[in-house]
C-alpha cells in the first residue's frame, strides 16, 4: 500500500519524521509511506480482477510489488508492471521479479503514480488513501480503455461507484469498470419492414450510470433499463412510431468512441419481431430539438 499524507496530517508524525520525510514533501506534494497489503486480501484483489492471458496488470503505488507478483504466478501468461516513489522498493521488487523468474514480463519503474501511462493496460491495482485515489480517478477515467478493472480495498473511488465489492474474508475489495464514454448527441437509422425510422437520442451519463431521450418524426421516448459495463451498453425503448404503432426495442451493442455497433430487436403491435442491426454515431448536432408542432395525432 502507498499512504498519501498531507502537510497537516505530516505535523502529527513528529518533528523527526517531518525532517525524515521533507525531501519527499519537496518533490511532490503527496508522498508514499508503503505499508504491505496482507497476502489473503491480495489474492482476493487478484481473484475479484477474474485475470485473462490478455490482461497488462499494473499497480500504482507498488510497494514490493506482491500484487503482480501473485497476479503473475498465478497466470504465467499475463504481462505487468508497477511504479512507486520509493527507489528501494523499486529496485527489491525487480530483484523479486528475477527471482520469481518472471522479470521477462514483469517491471517496476522508479516513477509519480500521476505519470504512469495507462493507455494500454486493463488491470489497476491501488491501494491509497481516499484523497489521492480521487487525484487518479480523472486520470484513469481519461487514460484508461472502456472495461479496464480498477481494484482496491478498504477505501472507495469517491463519487464513483463500485460494480462490485466483495466484503468476505476480512476488509473489503472493490471493483471498479472503466465505462465508455456515451454521453452526447447519437443518430442512427432502422430499416423496419417497409418503415425506414431516423432516432436522434441524447445519452446523459454519470460514470457507469447513463439515461436517454430519443426522437423518432414527432415522436419521443425514454430509454429503460439502460446498461453500461465498459464498452457495453444495452437499453429498451417502447415509443409509438408513426405507420407501426407501439413499438419495442431492445438494444445491445459495443462501443467504440464516436460509434456504436450491435443489434436491435424490434417488436410491432401486429406480433412481429424483427432483430436488426444497429449501428449508432456520435453527432455534434441532434434533431431532438427541432419545432415539433401542436398536431398530436
Amino acid at each position: 500500500m502507498t499512504l498519501t499524507l498531507t502537510a497537516r496530517r505530516l505535523a502529527g508524525l513528529g518533528g523527526l519524521a517531518a525532517l525524515l520525510l521533507a525531501p519527499l514533501a519537496l518533490a511532490q506534494e503527496r508522498f508514499s509511506l508503503f505499508v504491505p497489503s496482507a497476502q489473503p486480501t491480495v489474492e482476493r484483489l487478484v481473484k475479484l480482477a477474474r485475470i485473462q492471458d490478455s490482461d497488462v496488470v499494473v499497480d500504482l503505488g507498488s510497494g514490493d510489488g506482491r500484487i503482480v507478483l501473485t497476479a503473475a504466478r498465478q497466470n504465467p501468461k499475463i504481462r505487468g508492471w508497477g511504479v512507486d516513489i520509493n527507489e528501494n522498493l523499486v529496485r527489491q521488487s525487480n530483484e523479486e521479479a528475477k527471482r520469481q523468474g518472471v522479470a521477462d514480463r514483469i517491471q517496476f519503474h522508479h516513477r509519480n503514480v500521476f505519470d504512469a501511462d495507462l493507455r494500454e493496460v486493463t488491470v489497476i491495482n491501488m491501494w491509497l488513501f481516499p484523497e489521492l485515489m480521487r487525484l487518479l480517478r480523472p486520470k484513469i477515467m481519461a487514460e484508461a480503455r472502456p472495461g479496464t478493472r480498477v481494484l482496491t480495498h478498504l477505501f472507495d473511488m469517491g463519487a464513483w461507484p463500485a460494480d462490485e465489492w466483495d466484503k468476505e474474508g476480512g476488509s473489503a475489495v472493490g471493483l471498479w469498470i472503466v465505462p465508455a464514454r456515451v454521453e452526447g448527441y447519437w443518430n442512427w437509422q432502422l430499416a423496419l419492414p417497409g418503415l425506414p425510422v431516423s432516432y436522434d437520442a441524447i445519452m446523459e451519463q454519470r460514470f457507469q450510470m447513463a439515461e436517454g431521450v430519443v426522437r423518432a418524426g414527432n415522436r419521443r421516448g425514454i430509454f429503460q433499463n439502460v446498461r453500461l459495463r465498459g464498452e457495453d451498453l444495452s437499453f429498451t425503448l417502447e415509443m409509438t412510431l408513426d405507420g407501426a404503432g407501439l413499438t419495442r426495442h431492445e438494444f445491445s451493442g459495443k462501443v467504440s468512441g464516436d460509434q456504436i455497433r450491435g443489434t436491435v430487436r424490434v417488436a410491432t403491435p401486429d406480433g412481429k419481431t424483427v432483430e436488426l442491426p444497429w449501428q449508432a454515431r456520435r453527432t455534434t448536432t441532434t434533431a431532438y430539438f427541432r419545432p415539433t408542432g401542436i398536431d398530436t395525432k
